[in-house]
Order: structure tokens, then sequence, then C-alpha cells
């Protein structure tokens, strides 16, 4: 009997309303710096960003029904989940876990539920576990999630090197057991990580390695760091490395590959992976321009707005690739799928029932 696969049939998206450009941010924040060199640098014109009464908790149940309902108007009738996997670097609390209150507030009874933490390369994690817990048999109806909300968390909005680069946002996938041959379904993945150079990225200080007010803990160590050269070409050949891997174990060349979704970093690194892969860029599908870096919301983010968008058809050899924090990085490949994602706002009726 063969091994059942993970097939994505819901699609899910929440954003805060907040929209706000280049223009906007420099003038709030007070930032040296100017649209058209941000523009240039990154590729991001605009972000989403959460205001004070929104947390990654909200995102994340918003994008969960979402993909829900998105599961439901496909297959005619509710997918009920039977476990949550939230990947998240910006929960709503240290401790408790947040997946657990995210599936409270969907209805889903009694559950289980896990934060997974993986940075930008969260969702390519969480996805992983998706798969690998339909393929044992342990769960059919994984609902995958990733949501951040970084400018009101973990950034410092003087510090223009990091305040332009991130968004706020969540997006989910439901996924049902099925066969390696339906739209929708995870075929091959490549995980690493590399934990000697964890001070690439990092939140140096608000853990038990410099806890709450340890000395040394100066205000800015409670903020996000990154050394911006070295994180590119980290993440270009890491990111480069392991598609090429996951496509080898998929029995794909590079000009198989009909859609190229990469985690929405900066669109020099989105280009460089894609030259590199020699894949063409109208194969290559975000919404870095819009939305920013929305850390492990932005593949399923990206994922759902081609979808929205019809830029690839059911069925489609896709490529996701991402890279954050750890050092982590993984890929998959996946068949495009049939779902047509739903939006739902961050502050939605809690109390409705799920689809």
């Amino acid at each position: 009997m063969p091994t059942p696969a993970a097939v994505l049939c819901g699609l899910g998206t929440s954003l805060p309303e907040r929209a706000v450009t280049n223009r906007r941010l420099i003038r709030e924040n007070g930032l040296d710096s100017d649209d058209r060199w941000i523009l240039e640098r990154t590729g991001i014109a605009a972000r989403r960003l959460a205001d004070a009464r929104t947390s990654t908790g909200d995102l994340a149940r918003a994008a969960g029904r979402a993909a829900l309902d998105s599961a439901a108007e496909l297959a005619g009738g509710p997918v009920p989940p039977d476990i949550v996997l939230l990947a998240t670097t910006t929960p709503d609390r240290r401790c408790p876990a947040t997946a657990p209150e995210v599936a409270h507030r969907l209805g889903l009874g009694d559950i289980p539920a896990l934060d997974l933490s993986a940075a930008c390369a969260g969702y390519i994690y969480a996805l992983s576990c998706a798969q690998a817990l339909v393929a044992a048999g342990l769960y059919t109806r994984p609902l995958v999630i990733g949501a951040e909300t970084y400018s009101t968390t973990l950034i410092d909005p003087r510090d223009r090197d990091t305040a332009i680069l991130f968004g706020d946002g969540a997006g989910a996938a439901l996924f049902r057991s099925g066969s390696a041959d339906e739209p929708g379904a995870l075929l091959a993945q490549e995980l690493g990580s590399d934990g000697a150079r964890a001070e690439l990225i990092q939140v140096p200080a608000g853990g038990s390695r410099l806890p709450f007010g340890a000395p040394g803990a100066a205000p800015e160590k409670y903020y996000f760091a990154m050394k911006g050269r070295t994180v590119y070409s980290q993440a270009v050949r890491r990111m480069t490395a392991s598609s090429r891997g996951v496509l080898r174990r998929s029995g794909w060349s590079a000009e198989d590959v009909d859609a190229f979704i990469s985690h929405q970093a900066n669109q020099r690194i989105i280009d460089a992976v894609a030259d590199r892969l020699r894949i063409p860029a109208a194969r290559c599908h975000g919404n870095l321009r819009e939305l920013g870096n929305t850390a492990a919301a932005s593949i399923p983010l990206a994922l759902a707005d081609a979808a929205e968008r019809r830029l690839a058809a059911p069925g489609a050899r896709t490529l996701i690739t991402g890279f954050g924090g750890g050092l982590a990085w993984g890929s998959h490949t996946l068949l495009f799928p049939e779902a047509r994602p739903h939006a739902c706002s961050p502050h939605a009726d809690d109390d409705k029932a799920p689809s």
C-alpha cells in the first residue's frame, strides 16, 4: 500500500488593516532613508503593520479559519483538522505556546496543538512535520499556520536596517491524507541547520543565556539584529543547495519547475537563488513588494497570493524554499493546489463556528 501524502486542500490568509508605505514608515519612525533606496535595496514598497490590539494569535486564528473555509468550499463540506502546527518567532506569550489557544478559538476541541520555532524557515519546518505525521498515519488533517508580529515585538522602529524589512501577517494551509499524484500533494523535502552561525540572525537578550535585567542586557539587545551581508551570502548559498537537493529527490530538473516560491526576505536574495537555479523570472512568484518580510508567514502568504491570481495551474510542479535564523533552511516540492484562498480579518467574529 503506498505511503499517504499530505495534500493541501485549504488556503487562508490574515493581514493587519494598516498598510504602511516606505515614505510613511520613514516619516513616522524618523528613519534616515528614502523610498527609492529601500525599494532598490530590498524590493519592498509597503508592508502591513499590526496595531497594539492585534497579536500573533489573532492573526493565526483568522488565517486558520480562512483555510478551513477554503477547504470546506473545495470539499463541499467541513474538513476538521486533527492537529495544529503554528510556526512563529513571536508567540503571544513566552509561556504557554500560542497554538493551543488558536485551536481553542477555532472551536477544534482537545486536538493537539504546538508552536514550532525556526525563524523565517519556520513554515518549511512545519510543513515537514505535517508531511511526516501524515505519512506515518498518526494524523490525517494537519492545519499548518505561519504567523508573525515582528513590528510590535522584535523590531526597533528606529533601526533602518531592520524596520524597513518586516511586516506582519499570517498564512495557513489545511492538509488531508491523500495520494502523491493529486494537486496540492507535498512530495519531497530537504532541511538543514548551522548553529555555529547563530549570531548572524538573533535577538541577543531575553532568553536564558542573557535573561531580562541581566548585566549586559542593554535595551538594544532585546531587538532583532542581523549581519546583512553575511546573511545574504548564506541565504543564497543554502537555499540554492537545498533547492537542488530536493529537486534531485523529486526526480525533477530546474526546467521542470512551473512555479518557484521563495521565502520573501529580500528581492535580491530571491533573484540570486532563481538565477543560480536557472528558473525564469516569469515562474517566480511572491508578494514581497506589498507585504515585506513576514518571516514564517511569508511562504503561505506568497502561495495564497499565487493561487488567488491563478499564476499556476492545479498540479503544476512547484518548488518552495526558505531560510532563517538558527541558521535554518529547507525546501519542498509539491503539486500546486486546487484550493482557492480565503481571507479573514484578524478581528473577525471569534465566536463563529468553524466550517
